[in-house]
């Protein structure tokens, strides 16, 4: 292979090609990333649809949009759903869904076909990174070993390391760029490799000693979130059956200027993260013989959350003696935060399930997602499209159920014409006066 080192000089600065398999939220913002900066990208995606998309110019993710997808292509970007190609690109990043199965154990199954379509083209001097997020072992334990059935050995013929990807759609602040990235390898020269080829993207590369702790590093985040944001939802019941207003309380809190951080309640946890990734770590630390109590509790309070808001809507509909069943309700915001097209494990999906198995008749309106998409969890769910959002239509709804606080709503509008508004998020805070009777949950 020329040596680690050698293959570190060449990514810090030579020309090579990148490989990025999977084109969603993750890895399209990262091939621009490297595109922008002159390394020529090959897009890998079993999606052919969304192949066909990006060769034609046009987008499928809001913030990369069809300008930003040509200036890709005329910059050296080529999207493919032609597997065999992977022997092409030097350093080859994997960027592919990590999903819980139904009894919530890690579904490595993305990962694995990655591993074995990257071993049949496998050729000495490529870099493998996996930026997937998963629990501490997976790379060492799951890809090296599937690499290696390849015949290529790990540090002689190819190098593998893990780096988690910290995309957050919709952040005006941060983009793939100007993250620090940090950087594990299976071994030093992965290590030293991996943190060459991100050098040239991002703002400042975090090496540590091994992938273990890289990968642990992104289940911290997402995990301490996950605790944090379980802690503001449970205190909102209890702040509610006490008449205080937990966000008010939460606003007086974070004036402190030290040893408070501010985290908001809401309808339930949404993302490809926040959801999914505390439930690897209390899955492999099951493995370890430990149970991570303190953890699950947070993942049960957050679970919970869509059940206790659909109540709520039920206690607002039976003051007004309406009962759920054959009441109109609007669910507000699909995406699962605020400013982006993102439905992935958004609360508004199992909101809109629990709701229509009580008799309630549903509809959505989001300005992100115009159609509603199929989703695995939810396969009753019809595809229907987003209601416009007249004052004639507001007035005829029974409720207005607030999921997602998009900037691009109305507030005003919205509570001058509806009768009965449920808010998830204080998204009603500011509006004076409301003639619609309001509800936070």
């Amino acid at each position: 292979m020329g040596g680690g080192s050698g293959l570190a000089a060449r990514f810090r600065a030579g020309d090579v090609t990148v490989g990025v398999i999977g084109l969603g939220y993750v890895g399209l913002p990262l091939a621009r990333a490297f595109v922008e900066e002159g390394v020529r990208v090959l897009g890998f995606d079993v999606d052919a649809a969304k192949v066909d998309l990006l060769r034609r110019g046009l987008g499928y993710i809001g913030h990369i949009g069809p300008d930003v997808v040509r200036s890709m292509l005329d910059r050296g970007f080529e999207a493919t759903a032609d597997f065999d190609r992977l022997g092409e690109p030097d350093a080859i990043l994997i960027c592919v869904p990590t999903p819980l199965t139904e009894s919530r154990d890690p579904d490595l199954t993305y990962v694995e076909q990655s591993a074995r379509a990257i071993a049949r083209t496998l050729r000495p001097g490529q870099l493998v990174v996996l930026e997937s997020t998963t629990y501490p072992g997976t790379t060492r334990g799951v890809v090296l070993p599937i690499l290696e059935e390849s015949g290529l050995r790990l540090g002689a013929d190819f190098l593998l390391a893990f780096s988690p990807e910290r995309e957050d759609p919709g952040n005006p602040d941060f983009s793939a760029p100007t993250i620090p990235k940090v950087v594990g390898g299976v071994d030093a020269d992965s290590r030293d490799a991996a943190e060459a080829i991100y050098s040239r993207i991002v703002v400042r590369v975090v090496p540590v000693s091994t992938a273990e702790v890289a990968e642990a590093c992104k289940i911290l985040e997402n995990t301490y979130r996950a605790v944090n944001i379980a802690l503001v939802n449970e205190l909102k019941v209890l702040y509610d059956r006490m008449g205080i207003d937990v966000w008010e309380v939460i606003d007086a809190a974070k004036s402190k200027p030290f040893g408070f951080q501010a985290f908001y309640p809401g309808p339930g946890l949404g993302g490809h993260c926040i959801p999914i990734d505390p439930f690897y770590l209390t899955w492999v630390a099951r493995k370890h013989g430990m149970t991570t109590r303190f953890i699950e509790l947070a993942g049960e309070i957050n679970t919970a959350m869509p059940a206790y808001v659909v109540s709520r809507v039920a206690d607002a509909l039976n003051d007004l003696s309406r009962p759920v069943r054959g009441s109109k309700i609007t669910i507000l915001g699909m995406a699962y935060k605020k400013d982006v097209d993102d439905p992935r494990e958004a609360p508004g999906f199992e909101l809109m399930e629990l709701l229509l198995r009580k008799g309630a008749e549903v509809d959505y309106n989001d300005p992100h997602i115009p159609t509603l998409p199929p989703m695995r969890k939810y396969p009753d769910l019809r595809e229907s499209s987003s209601r416009e959002l007249t004052p004639e239509y507001l007035a005829s709804r029974d409720c207005v159920l607030i999921a997602t606080d998009h900037s691009a709503y109305d507030w005003a509008s919205i509570a001058a014409h509806a009768t009965l508004i449920v808010d998830t998020r204080n998204a009603l805070k500011d509006v004076q006066h409301p003639r619609a009777k309001v509800v936070r949950a």
